[in-house]
């Protein structure tokens, strides 16, 4: 018996070779550079944003960390190198089809129209859009909109499923174009706006860096169904199949519980949305 077992290892070792000359596209290319380009928002607070110390950080920073070590350890690159890519709304999806970026680890909604282009690994999150608005405006939902002034980044699911709802509730009111998060707390701190609409976690997470917190509030209604994914590129299920193995470990481990907790508190505050996400994604060897 412990012949066979050292044959079997020795057969699974001389393998090991010939599976990274057969390596295609992704997986190709960290191996061959010992790198893998991460894409990192800016403001995308509590996801993804520049920390006090000038690197990125975030939940989704934390979840694509873990990815990038699972993905050096399946090549045989325990030194692998994480080179950090900062991407905005506007780049991001091109920056993963030209291969600028291998993953994005921001807060980007996996949608069907966005998968004619790019894929998305199993799901990171799940929230809604809703409105962070000034308390002088009175707004109390999408029914009290009627003449406001809205705060929103053009391109969004965000500003297309807003879009939408006010056209369905009859409703009309003044969309403000804005480039990121932060111009959108700046646009309800220099009254440009009345609210400023994004995902419900992003909403609470940029608020606090607003000039005057204590003026805003978070409307309690939603507007949308918001599932998050990490971005890679369209047609390589070979890494993708990697980056998902890395993330359904993280979930059937438990692993993830401290890293929710670091960026949102307890898992007991998480809701039982956030648990069934979880549990549906950790999905087995």
């Amino acid at each position: 018996m412990i012949r066979w077992l050292a044959l079997l290892l020795t057969s699974f070792i001389l393998t090991g070779p010939v599976f990274a000359a057969d390596l295609d596209g992704t997986l190709k290319k960290i191996k061959g550079t010992n790198t893998i380009a991460l894409g990192y928002r800016e403001s995308s607070r509590p996801f993804s944003f520049l920390g006090d110390d000038g690197k990125p950080a975030g939940y989704s920073v934390d979840l694509c960390t873990r990815v990038a070590a699972s993905v050096g350890a399946t090549l045989g690159l325990p030194a692998l190198q994480v080179k950090w890519v900062k991407v905005t709304v506007e780049n991001r999806m091109r920056s993963v089809a030209d291969g600028t970026i291998d993953l994005e680890c921001g807060s980007t909604t996996a949608s069907l129209s966005r998968q004619e282009h790019v894929d998305f690994s199993l799901l990171t999150f799940i929230d809604g859009g809703s409105l962070l608005v000034t308390d002088a405006s009175r707004i109390r939902g999408l029914s009290t909109l009627g003449g406001k002034r809205v705060a929103i980044i053009p391109g969004t699911t965000t500003e297309a499923s807003l879009t939408g709802a006010l056209r369905k509730h009859a409703v009309a009111a003044t969309m403000v174009p804005v480039k990121d998060h932060d111009a959108g707390v700046a646009a309800l701190d220099q009254g440009a706006a009345d609210a400023y609409a994004s995902d419900r976690v992003i909403l609470i997470g940029i608020g606090r860096t607003s000039k005057n917190p204590e003026k805003l509030s978070l409307v309690e209604e939603f507007f949308s169904y918001e599932p998050y994914g990490l971005m890679l590129r369209r047609g390589d299920a070979a890494f993708r199949l990697s980056v998902n193995r890395a993330l359904a470990t993280l979930y059937r481990s438990g692993e993830v519980a401290p890293i929710f907790e670091k960026w949102f508190g307890s898992m007991t505050t998480a809701g039982q949305l956030i648990g069934a996400m979880y549990f549906m994604n950790a999905l087995p060897e």
